[in-house]
């Protein structure tokens, strides 16, 4: 016997591919609304719900990176709408599901149809007033500024970057735990979560990865219709029970099978792609970063997130150099002790933490210049841990970063003792360290400045520090004094800053 098709709703006129990118989906917002408001229509409602849900999406990926409040404020904006226009939007789609499924040849689901559709149909008038009320109290003024000002903020990284790998990588551990946990345990809840971890997915890689998009595209469209599918129908069932739409025993197991039929069609069609050697989440992860890759890309998310927040993010790159060439300059004369890192234990990459402390020594400063560090400190502890780091890790760079200025660490204060025992010592070591590279940049404010040199080397008992662009006789050299106190303490030995001379690089640069 030939097996029935998969029934599915009416599909809607093929239309127009819709630009993509945040300025498009926020004004498409708008265009909508005029579009839904003329009796909320099916294909209008439709249609605003998928803008209002990219818009909110997209700014999902965007606080991840940009901590601006706008963002926030954007998605908030748009989710009570969102949510009455789902409820009218899930009463439409029942209407188009009991069409489907009802057998025209058969009395009895004349009956059962009759019920669901009055019920449904009752359900959509209450929706559309509350959906009106809801949409006339829209900020659209405010809508429009946002649709001006967000994207340009969101403009600052390009579209393909590490930094949207990673966040997509993020979207795919989650939706692929989703998964696991929908096949062990089978239930609605689960098939629906999984439903959303796709579609974030599918959303982060739509709109900020447009080279595997147009790979991976129809495949995640066509899995998000899929379970999609089996929400509706789950929905179906519960409410035509809820409304005991059945005369009899017979009828209700008659519907349940038609349902259940159609409904294990979708979810063995998604299993036949998605488990198994050759299942889409190993290709999807094979594009991600992974490895160093990830590292690296990690470390990106990291520089992008503090760029957004620095007043003077020019001067803490330069910082960043300056730490990592007398770091690697220390460690090379035998005075910094640092294991090298080895998998599967990439947390123990202290070189790795001094550049992230380097790069976020500043952010505090977006919430004031007085004592920053600390509100650095907090910001950084705060703040979401990316993929690839450990927690041990993003700690120690909070605790670096804390102290790159104001009074020295204890051993025995609270913010040390935060810290492992075993990593207090290397913490004394990086802050040291970040505290003498802030204070031999001599260029702040400038963003085109030739990227800093530095030399180290060991003599007898002290150690030399010669980095270009510094002078004794400059007020700056009073801050250098001061700042190589905690390296010197650390080290026990006197660290001795000279001026790298230009002949002397020229020479070494032949």
């Amino acid at each position: 016997m030939e097996a029935s098709p998969i029934l599915k709703p009416s599909p809607k006129p093929a239309s127009q591919k819709p630009r993509l990118g945040l300025r498009a989906w926020m004004e498409r917002v708008l265009v909508e609304c005029d579009r839904a408001v003329l009796g909320f229509e099916a294909d209008p409602v439709h249609d605003l719900r998928v803008a209002l849900r990219r818009c909110r999406s997209l700014s999902d990926g965007w606080m991840a990176i940009d901590p601006d409040s706008s963002w926030k404020d954007m998605k908030k904006a748009g989710k009570k709408l969102f949510q009455a226009l789902g409820d009218l939007r899930d009463m439409q789609v029942m209407q188009e599901w009991i069409e489907k499924v009802r057998d025209a040849n058969d009395a009895a689901d004349d009956a059962v149809t009759a019920r669901l559709l009055a019920h449904v149909q009752a359900r959509e008038a209450a929706c559309k007033q509350e959906a009106l009320k809801d949409l006339n109290q829209f900020d659209r003024k405010q809508w429009r500024q946002w649709a001006r000002t967000l994207p340009q903020r969101g403009s600052r990284v390009r579209s393909g970057s590490v930094v949207y790998l990673h966040l997509a990588l993020e979207k795919w551990t989650a939706a692929y735990d989703l998964h696991h946990r929908a096949l062990r345990t089978r239930s609605q809840v689960s098939w629906h979560a999984l439903r959303i971890g796709i579609k974030r997915f599918r959303y982060t890689v739509e709109n900020f990865l447009p080279r595997q998009h147009a790979l991976w595209g129809d495949d995640l469209k066509e899995l998000q219709d899929l379970l999609g599918e089996v929400h509706d129908l789950d929905v179906l069932w519960a409410m035509a029970v809820e409304i005991m739409a059945f005369p009899d025993v017979e009828g209700r197991n008659r519907w349940r099978e038609k349902l259940s039929a159609e409904r294990a069609k979708r979810i063995e069609r998604y299993r036949e792609k998605m488990v198994g050697r050759q299942s889409l989440w190993g290709v999807w992860r094979r594009e991600l970063p992974s490895g160093p890759q990830l590292r690296a890309a990690a470390m990106s998310r990291l520089r992008v997130w503090a760029g957004y927040l620095d007043p003077d993010f020019a001067h803490s790159e330069r910082v960043a150099q300056l730490a990592l060439l007398l770091y690697d300059g220390l460690r090379e004369a035998g005075l910094v002790n640092a294991p090298d890192p080895v998998p599967p234990n990439p947390g123990y990459d202290w070189r790795a933490v001094l550049q992230a402390a380097a790069l976020m020594h500043d952010v505090g400063k977006a919430k004031g210049v007085d004592n920053h560090q600390k509100s650095s400190y907090r910001m950084i502890r705060g703040m979401a841990r990316p993929l690839g780091w450990s927690a041990r890790e993003l700690e120690m760079a909070a605790v670096v970063a804390r102290y790159h200025r104001g009074p020295l660490p204890r051993p025995q204060g609270k913010t040390i003792q935060l810290l492992e025992p075993a990593d207090r010592p290397m913490a004394m070591q990086l802050a040291g360290i970040l505290r003498l590279a802030n204070s031999l940049d001599q260029r702040k404010g400038r963003e085109n400045a030739d990227a800093p040199q530095l030399e180290v080397s060991s003599q007898d008992r002290f150690v030399v520090v010669r980095s270009a662009g510094y002078s004794a006789l400059d007020r700056s050299a009073e801050d250098v004094a001061a700042a190589r106190h905690l390296l010197e303490t650390v080290l026990r030995r006197p660290v001795v800053v000279r001026t790298l001379r230009r002949a002397a690089r020229a020479k070494r640069s032949v």
